[in-house]
């Protein structure tokens, strides 16, 4: 059974790039066009092996995301990577306080996506 990652992104166009960047290398996809959306497709039931996020969302950014995702039952060890434009040290440290396990910046090209993706879903 396909590994399924949950992207976040409030961009179309990313959602769509993300996607077939994962599903052209045999991983299932789940997505969602906010934060808050995200968290609902995860409290109803959505377990996703891994989360691409993207930082600057609507009402609630990626770190907030993370902080909400870690305190749901069952998702303290999913890997939660944040895709974005941002690379201030900064927001790194942010993220990584509420619980990010990665940190990719954008233009994030296909090869290094799965990279990320094989060495945290072990693969």
């Amino acid at each position: 059974m396909a590994k399924t990652i949950l992207i976040v992104d409030d961009s179309a166009t990313m959602l769509m790039s993300l996607r077939i960047s994962f599903e052209t290398n045999g991983l299932a996809v789940a997505d969602a066009p906010n934060a808050e959306a995200a968290l609902d497709k995860l409290k109803g039931g959505l377990k996703p092996d891994m989360i691409v996020t993207d930082l600057n969302m609507g009402a609630m950014n990626g770190i907030e995301l993370i902080r909400e995702v870690r305190k749901l039952p069952g998702f303290q060890f999913l890997p939660i990577v944040l895709l974005t434009t941002e690379s201030q040290a900064d927001k790194r440290a942010e993220a990584k306080s509420a619980g990010a396990t990665g940190w990719l910046v954008k233009p994030a090209d296909e090869a290094t996506l799965m990279k990320v993706a094989r060495q945290l879903l072990k693969l």
